[in-house]
């Protein structure tokens, strides 16, 4: 019998710093192919509840179960991301990445079918969490696999940086997508279109190169024979030093996100007299989170990322309260919003690529898919509670006060990373 050879360890690669640097990335093909499949991917993460609500609404008339079914959904996805993160890396990517991908779109499929044919509100909300619960935590394996694409420490932090953008666009993007295929009489259209660009980009990543790398040194690493280290690690991402305080931090500060955006909902409604200006505002708030990751991660920086997180996040709470104080002096002129938007928007992306990297750092290979299965568990779970909280204030005091709400939370997430780095 002939003995399997191992894949060869990618070449290393520098991408240097500048602009130009995401164009070596995006040249280089073990790390452009997996992001560019995962990119495709990730569109759906917010045409899935978007499209829940609009195409549940648009059947039953009820924005209460619409809201209830799109919940179920993001309950199944905070549910499920760590579990397949873990598993990943017990059994590999592909093993785990390719059934997800297939059943969650698959389920998909089947929630269109049962929101237009009638079935029981019931039925509806077990559908979308079994949607959430499979659905392929694609994000957490694309950053994990960057540490076999990229074994330069400074050429992932540009590959962070670029995801942390491309991110930041799917939330931008997919919804614009999405309401492009909202054609009269086609009710169905946009979620079957999700579906199919889930199963594309999962199964696009799952024919990668890298994708059989990560496999390969999972298996390696099961029988104690990976390169780089002696041993798997600790039994859980959970128990690595370090690793806890991150996930708290982004779960504080994502509840500052889900009450941010919100409240710019709210503002463009009851402020600024009209939903259609919701779209500059997130825009702003866009376009300011784009220019700080790609700016972010052209360069590199003299200041530690554990002590840069507290910085950007205490910066972040002092631009939400000028916001608060704003509103509630009845300043509301897009003229002063829209600036102090985008400045609040520059913080964004630097700060969630940190904690990439922060985790790229503090987790041996053995738990790295699972630390950043948990990393984005912390933020799905947190802008939920966050959008949750926000409802009750504006209800009950307005968009100011959920302003200075998101505010808190983000000045408690700094006195969390502060205390976390002074710790560790």
């Amino acid at each position: 019998m002939r003995t399997p050879v191992a894949p060869q360890p990618a070449a290393e690669v520098r991408l240097g710093t500048g602009l130009k640097a995401y164009g070596r990335l995006l040249r280089h093909g073990p790390a452009a192919g997996p992001f560019l499949f995962a990119t495709l991917a990730r569109l759906t993460l917010s045409m899935i509840p978007l499209g829940i609500l609009i195409l549940v609404e648009a059947e039953r008339h009820t924005y209460a179960l619409a809201g209830l079914v799109s919940g179920a959904y993001a309950v199944g996805a905070a549910l499920g991301t760590p579990l397949w993160g873990r598993l990943m890396d017990r059994l590999g990517q592909l093993r785990v990445l390719l059934p997800t991908s297939l059943a969650s779109a698959g389920l998909l499929v089947a929630l269109t079918l049962a929101t237009t044919r009638g079935a029981g509100e019931h039925v509806l909300m077990l559908l979308a969490a079994g949607v959430g619960l499979a659905y392929p935590a694609i994000g957490p394996a694309l950053r994990s696999s960057f540490r076999i694409a990229l074994p330069d420490a400074g050429s992932r932090r540009v590959a962070f940086a670029l995801d942390g953008v491309s991110v930041e666009l799917t939330f931008v993007l997919g919804p614009l997508f999405l309401s492009s295929l909202l054609l009269p009489g086609i009710g169905p259209l946009p979620l079957l279109v999700t579906a199919g660009l889930l199963v594309a980009g999962g199964v696009g990543y799952c024919l990668t190169g890298v994708a059989r790398r990560a496999d390969a040194r999972t298996q390696r690493l099961a029988a104690g024979h990976d390169p780089d280290t002696d041993q798997a690690g600790p039994r859980t991402a959970l128990t690595a030093a370090g690793v806890p305080a991150v996930l708290l931090v982004m779960l504080v500060l994502s509840i500052g996100f889900g009450q941010l955006d919100t409240s710019m909902a709210a503002t463009a409604d009851l402020a600024l007299g009209s939903t259609d200006r919701v779209g500059i505002l997130f825009a702003a708030i866009a376009g300011g989170s784009t220019i700080g990751g790609l700016a972010y991660g052209a360069r590199h920086w003299g200041v530690s990322e554990r002590r840069a997180v507290p910085a950007l996040l205490a910066l972040f709470g002092v631009l939400l309260t000028t916001l608060a104080l704003l509103l509630s002096s009845g300043v509301t002129t897009l003229v002063v919003l829209l600036p102090v938007l985008f400045l609040t928007g520059l913080t964004i992306a630097p700060t969630l690529i940190m904690q990439q990297a922060l985790l790229d750092q503090l987790v041996p290979p053995g738990r790295l898919n699972e630390a950043q299965a948990f990393l984005s568990a912390s933020n799905t779970t947190g802008a939920a509670l966050g959008t949750a909280v926000a409802g009750v204030v504006i209800d009950a005091a307005g968009p100011a006060w959920s302003y200075g709400g998101a505010a808190i939370g983000m000045l408690a997430a700094a006195v969390v990373a502060l205390v976390g780095h002074r710790r560790r």
